[in-house]
Order: C-alpha cells, then structure tokens, then sequence
C-alpha cells in the first residue's frame, strides 16, 4: 500500500517538473514566436489587400 502511494507522489511530482519545464520553455521562447507570428501576419495582410485590390479593379470595369 505504502508502495503504491510512493509511487504515485513520484508520478506526480515528475508530471509537476515537466508542466515547469515546458512553461520555463515556452517562456524563453515566446518572443521569438510572436516575431514569427507579427511577419507572417504582415505577410497575409499584405496578400490580403492585394487580391481585394485587384478584386475591386475587375468590379470597376
């Protein structure tokens, strides 16, 4: 009975050190996402108004 509950306080520390490892991670890396994030953004906006651009052209005529 001891073993059992030993080993499930052993799971769930080793669960509780991942969910701290993947934050301190995902922390460190997050301003590197939201660049990514902020160019491929202005890339689609920039897309965007081009083919509605066009699109109001071919209404025009």
């Amino acid at each position: 009975m001891i073993g059992a509950v030993v080993g499930i306080a052993v799971g769930v520390g080793i669960i509780v050190l991942i969910a701290i490892v993947v934050g301190i991670v995902d922390a460190l890396n997050a301003p590197t996402w939201r660049e990514v994030a902020a160019e491929r953004r202005a890339r689609w906006e920039s897309r965007q108004h081009q083919i509605h651009a066009s699109w109001h052209d071919v209404e025009d005529d």
